[in-house]
């Protein structure tokens, strides 16, 4: 009688079979390693994706209408934010003008876009005298101060007319001699408010503005 060698011993473990092709657990392995390298492939993708959409190339005022000279297109990865913002394959909105200050290099957000009609604070200009403090610029706040006149002379006491309004943008004149002028200051102010302020300054009243750090803070 002849003896089997393969015959396991007394005490010694079974020996593991060699994997099959054929074997479910394997191929159902393979296919979550398959699943899990394409959503890491597809994942790295999406967030390699560029989008162009348009940024301010100087900043641009409350009613001030929309041009390509004001916009400069940059590609940026903003993932599902895209949509928030101006995209450069769209173009640029017919007659649409800034409804709040985009400043210079911030990405043009849809939302501060609009028509002229739809603005419920409108620029007007105040040309002022005394300098204001040095750094002041478009979005600060600011205070203006009206004194009526009551003869050729004369002025009556300053009254708040308008308390933290938003500059939309401030230009410093300069005299022939190079020294400084009047400081153009356009101030948006609501509909409220303006038959007092147009009143005023057709009635040469003094306009002062004084900048009011603590508001819209």
């Amino acid at each position: 009688m002849s003896t089997d060698t393969r015959a396991r011993l007394p005490g010694e473990a079974p020996r593991l079979k060699k994997p099959s092709w054929k074997d479910p657990r394997l191929l159902i392995g393979l296919l979550l390693v398959l699943a899990s390298t394409v959503g890491v492939i597809a994942l790295l993708d999406s967030q390699d994706t560029t989008t162009e959409v348009y940024s301010a190339r100087r900043d641009i005022p409350v009613g001030s209408a929309l041009s390509a000279e004001d916009l400069v297109a940059v590609p940026v990865r903003l993932g599902d934010a895209a949509g928030a913002y101006l995209p450069v394959s769209e173009g640029l909105p017919d007659g649409a003008v800034a409804t709040r200050l985009v400043t210079q290099g911030e990405l043009v957000p849809s939302a501060a876009l609009g028509s002229a009609d739809e603005l419920d604070r409108k620029p007007v200009g105040l040309s002022v005298e005394d300098p204001l403090p040095t750094g002041t610029a478009a979005g600060d706040r600011v205070d203006v101060w009206v004194s009526l006149r009551t003869d050729t002379n004369t002025y009556e006491e300053p009254l708040l007319l308008l308390e933290a309004a938003e500059v939309a943008e401030l230009t410093v004149g300069e005299s022939a001699l190079g020294a400084r002028a009047s400081t153009l200051v356009q101030v948006l102010v609501d509909d409220e408010a303006m038959p007092d302020l147009l009143d005023a300054l057709s009635n040469d009243a003094r306009i002062a503005v004084v900048l009011n750090p603590g508001a819209g803070s």
